[in-house]
């Protein structure tokens, strides 16, 4: 496929999984965009580490409000090993369509990094590295991205800012792209909880590239708003989620569908 093509799809998806599921990428560990709060975890705790697991399903993998499955389901989880001291490290892992990313099905995700808080506000410092094992074989190129992050909580709130230190998702001349994010959520009580987010993408380079209609805007804001509700551990999720743009690259190019519009995303997860 078009590498242009190839090279958006890979960098705009939504979600902060539990990275913030999309906010953070501890926690994205369930995409930010599409993932619901976890569960309450049984964690192995070992002379100040802890290892906790995380896994779900979900009716699209939307990265940053653009669909990585062609808005197909995707089977998502990952693990996370933190210690008392605030440092952490994990791997979050999902399915992808193959056509977005030159032969690659699944994306791996490796992230660590150190969080502490001060009074009621929380801070965090980190990096991650997005891994699409198979991609540029045969010649093709290579996807993958490193970001470095800083994020801060307070209360319900959060907010993060990522910035792209490689070329983003394989595009040349486009490190320095950055995302911003802002998050909501709130636990109602009786099992119930309500979540919000929106955020700013910049792009760089070859990373800007043309919408449906033609046009290369050099920015993307998503959104989304959903709620929860937790049983026995297991974390049913419903989302309303999009962009203000219009892509269709990989295999939703080739049936004409918009990747990055409006939709509701449902999801189950659990932690463990």
């Amino acid at each position: 496929m078009n590498f242009h093509h190839t090279t958006l799809v890979a960098v705009l998806a939504l979600g902060t999984a539990t990275a913030f599921a999309q906010s953070d990428p501890a926690a994205r560990a369930t995409p930010a965009s599409t993932a619901a709060p976890a569960a309450p975890a049984s964690p192995l705790t070992l002379t100040g580490w802890t290892l906790t697991g995380n896994a779900g399903l979900f009716s699209d993998y939307r990265f940053r409000g653009i669909s990585q499955t062609a808005g197909k389901p995707a089977f998502q989880g990952g693990f996370d090993v933190t210690h008392a001291s605030g440092f952490y490290a994990g791997n979050w892992n999902s399915n992808v369509d193959a056509n977005f990313y030159n032969g690659a099905n699944l994306e791996m995700d490796f992230y660590g990094g150190f969080k502490t808080s001060v009074d009621a506000f929380g801070f965090d410092v980190g990096a991650i590295y997005y891994y699409y094992p198979g991609t540029g074989a045969a010649g093709s190129i290579k996807i993958d991205n490193a970001e470095l992050y800083l994020g801060a909580s307070w209360g319900p709130l959060t907010a993060k800012y990522s910035y792209a230190v490689t070329d983003f998702f394989g595009a040349p001349n486009s490190d320095g792209s950055s995302y911003f994010d802002l998050g909501f959520n709130y636990d109602v009580g009786n099992g119930f909880g309500v979540n919000a987010h929106v955020g700013y993408q910049t792009l760089k380079g070859d990373a800007i590239v043309p919408q449906i209609n033609g046009s290369t805007p050099d920015s993307i804001t998503d959104y989304k708003i959903g709620g929860t509700y937790t049983v026995d551990g297991f974390v049913l999720g419903a989302a309303f989620v999009g962009t203000n743009r219009d892509y269709s690259f990989g295999t939703a190019f080739a049936k004409g569908k918009n990747i990055s519009d409006n939709t509701f995303v449902v999801s189950v997860s659990k932690s463990f």
